[in-house]
Parts: structure tokens; C-alpha cells; sequence
């Protein structure tokens, strides 16, 4: 994960994002707010969610896939994706 170093003050800014969204619904849950109100912050952390998969899964496909010149090493990287997305996409 060595290439995800250069990217880690940004991915770390999207996690702590993600994080203060779980902590507004968590709030919103305990003053009873509107339930409409809760749906809404709940769809901003899916969004969220989604574009920080979307990047590591680049990330990922670029660095473990398509720039690794051995056959074994690539093929593993696959693999790795090919777990996470069947998990993703349950």
C-alpha cells in the first residue's frame, strides 16, 4: 500500500468526513429529528462510501493490475479485486 502513502492526507480527510457524517445521524438519532431529515444523512455517507471505494478500487486496479509487469503478482492483484468486489457488491 506504499502508493497510497502520496494520496494519504486526502484519503484520510475523506475518512474523517465519513466520520463526522456517522456521528451527525448518531446525533440526529438521539434528538428524535425527522425521519426524512436522518434518510438524507444516511444517502450522504452511502455517496460518500461509494466515492472512497471508488478510489481505493482504482487505486488499486492501477497499482496491483495494470502498471505490474509480472504475471503472478498481477494475477494476485486481480484476485485481491475480484474478492472485494463480490463483497461489494452483495
Amino acid at each position: 500500500m506504499s502508493h497510497l502513502s502520496k494520496d494519504k492526507p486526502k484519503l484520510l480527510a475523506r475518512v474523517r468526513r465519513l466520520k463526522g457524517q456517522i456521528e451527525a445521524i448518531e446525533r440526529a438519532i438521539e434528538a428524535e429529528k425527522d425521519c426524512g431529515a436522518i434518510l438524507q444523512l444516511v444517502a450522504s455517507v452511502r455517496g460518500a462510501t461509494a466515492g472512497l471505494t471508488q478510489e481505493l478500487i482504482e487505486d488499486h486496479l492501477r497499482h496491483h493490475v495494470i502498471l505490474i509487469e509480472d504475471e503472478t503478482d498481477r494475477e494476485k492483484g486481480g484476485a485481491e479485486l475480484a474478492s472485494v468486489l463480490r463483497t461489494y457488491l452483495k
